[in-house]
């Protein structure tokens, strides 16, 4: 049994269908749920470009070698710990801001 069982027709002209479609496209949502999330008052947000995900990979990575010096820098204390794990946390926080930036649906204002 389907969640979502009531259906609305909607009826368009020509100019309206066709920015629905693109809009639509350029969000990257089935025509459902690009609806749905204006329904709910959200704005739906562009596809990122395809650099966002390298970017991101890239971010990631270096995170991980970040954690992994600062894992064995630990163990040797060898460097100002507290100062590295400040920087990492800063890292993730950007990567965090940046994802929800990109892809995250806004409200309606």
């Amino acid at each position: 049994m389907r969640k979502r069982n009531i259906q609305i027709i909607t009826r368009l002209d020509k100019i309206e269908h066709q920015h629905f479609q693109k809009r639509v496209k350029k969000s990257g949502l089935s025509q459902e749920a690009f609806v749905r999330h204006l329904i709910n008052g959200l704005v739906p947000t562009d596809v990122p470009p395809p650099d966002y995900y390298t970017m991101m990979r890239e971010l990631h990575a270096i995170g991980t070698n970040l954690n992994q010096i600062a894992q064995k820098a630990n163990v040797l204390n060898v460097i100002d710990v507290k100062r590295y794990d400040d920087n990492t946390a800063a890292l993730k926080k950007a990567v965090v801001e940046i994802t929800n930036a990109v892809m995250l649906p806004r409200k309606i204002e």
